[in-house]
């Protein structure tokens, strides 16, 4: 099954060794952005459906696709010791501008149930640190996001 959705997602035999930079690139984003969503202990369908929304919208995937990252990104978050190896990946494999980026999609995942937890938000600090997006761009993200869903009122 893995190797399936290796070949999907142009991923190497091992679902956690992607063969390219870009397909590291999608798994490290998809890992983080499930990590962000089960920072507060549960993984909701809003939360969820932003994960698929955002995979597919910033990386033009198709719903099977979307669908296998997701389900590759939650096994190799599952076997990592930490956030470290996804970080390092998004700080090599993108540029400042495209990590702030990456950093505004984890605030769409951690606001799609409305509600911001404090680990969410710590999360998203320790986060935002080990991609090296300072913290006036994360907050500035942050407010896009909130504009975005209708919760800066």
């Amino acid at each position: 099954m893995f190797a399936q959705l290796g070949q999907l997602l142009g991923l190497a035999a091992d679902p956690s060794t992607p063969a390219d930079p870009q397909a590291r690139v999608r798994l490290a984003t998809a890992a983080l952005m499930i990590e962000a969503a089960r920072m507060d202990g549960r993984l909701d369908a809003a939360e969820q459906d932003a994960i698929h929304g955002l995979l597919r919208e910033r990386f033009a995937l198709g719903d099977a696709e979307a669908d296998a990252l997701v389900d590759a990104a939650g096994a190799a978050a599952a076997d990592s010791a930490g956030w470290q190896g996804f970080t390092r990946t998004l700080v090599d494999g993108l540029d400042p501008d495209e990590r702030v980026g990456i950093v505004e999609m984890m605030w769409e995942v951690a606001y799609a149930d409305g509600v911001l937890h404090d680990l969410e938000a710590s999360l998203m600090r320790r986060l935002g640190g080990l991609l090296y997006v300072g913290e006036r761009d994360r907050g500035e993200a942050r407010k896009r996001v909130l504009r975005r869903l209708g919760l800066d009122h």
